[in-house]
C-alpha cells in the first residue's frame, strides 16, 4: 500500500522538521541562548542527534561576531576537508561576497606535510593562517588542525571566529578542550561540540547556520527551496 506523506516540497519539510526540533528539545528541557538557537537546531536537523543541544558550546558573542563578520562582505572560510567545503552554501556565499577554500588536496601541501611530518590538515592551517590571517578556520575531522590552531593562536593569530567540531577518539575531546580555553583566553570566537562527536557535516551545518542567519535566509522558501 502506498503511503500519504503530508510534507513533499523541500521548504515544506524543513519548517516541519525544525518544528519538532523546537518540541523535542521543550520535551528534553533542553534550553539554548536565542543568539545560539539557530546553529543548535541546524547541527541537529542535519545529525537528528538531540545531544548537540548539550554539548556544542559558544565562546562569549561568538555568533554576533561572526554575523558581523559575514556582514561585512568578503569573509573566507579555512576548512579541513574538501567534504565541508562541499556542504557550504554556495549561494549563500556569494550574496555575502565570502569564499570557502580546501587547502588539503594541493599539491604543495601534500609536499610540504611530508617534508615537515606533520598532517596535511595541520600544514593546510598553517598556509590558511598565512593566507588569510583574519579567516574562518573550520574542523570537522582532524584534531591536529585544532591542536595547530591552537598554536597559532598562541603565538598572535587572531580569526573571525574558529569552529572545532573534528569527530572521533584519538586527541579528539583534549583538542576541542584546548583551543576553546584557548580562544577564551584570547578572545577568538570560537564555537565547539564537546566530547568525541562532529564530523564534516557538523562543520558545514554550523557555517551554513551562521551564513543563513546572516544572510536573513533562515526560512528555506527565502533560499528558493519552495520547489
Amino acid at each position: 500500500m502506498d503511503r500519504q506523506y503530508t510534507y513533499t516540497r523541500p521548504a515544506d519539510i524543513e519548517k516541519e522538521s525544525m518544528r519538532i526540533i523546537e518540541e523535542e528539545m521543550a520535551e528534553k528541557a533542553i534550553r539554548i541562548p536565542d543568539d545560539q538557537l539557530a546553529v543548535v537546531k541546524r547541527v541537529i536537523h542535519t545529525t537528528a542527534d538531540f545531544d548537540y543541544g548539550e554539548n556544542l558550546r559558544f565562546t562569549e558573542g561568538a555568533v554576533s561576531r561572526s554575523l558581523q563578520t559575514l556582514g561585512q562582505g568578503g569573509a573566507v572560510f579555512i576548512t579541513d576537508t574538501n567534504m565541508a567545503l562541499s556542504g557550504i552554501s554556495k549561494p549563500s556565499l556569494e550574496k555575502l561576497s565570502a569564499r570557502a577554500f580546501c587547502y588539503m588536496a594541493r599539491p604543495e601541501i601534500m609536499e610540504r606535510a611530508k617534508a615537515e611530518g606533520k598532517t596535511r590538515a595541520a600544514v593546510s592551517m598553517e598556509q590558511g593562517a598565512e593566507d588569510y590571517p583574519e579567516g574562518i578556520f573550520v574542523s570537522g575531522n582532524a584534531p591536529t588542525a585544532l591542536i595547530t590552531l591552537s598554536k597559532l593562536i598562541r603565538e598572535g593569530l587572531r580569526p573571525s571566529l574558529v569552529i572545532g567540531v573534528p569527530v572521533g577518539f584519538v586527541n579528539v575531546v583534549e583538542s576541542k578542550e584546548e583551543l576553546f580555553a584557548v580562544c577564551r583566553e584570547a578572545d577568538v570566537p570560537a564555537i565547539v561540540a564537546f566530547g568525541r562527536k562532529g564530523g564534516s557535516n557538523v562543520a558545514a551545518s554550523i557555517c551554513n547556520a551562521l551564513l543563513y542567519s546572516a544572510a536573513g535566509t533562515i526560512d528555506p522558501v527565502k533560499r528558493g527551496w519552495q520547489v
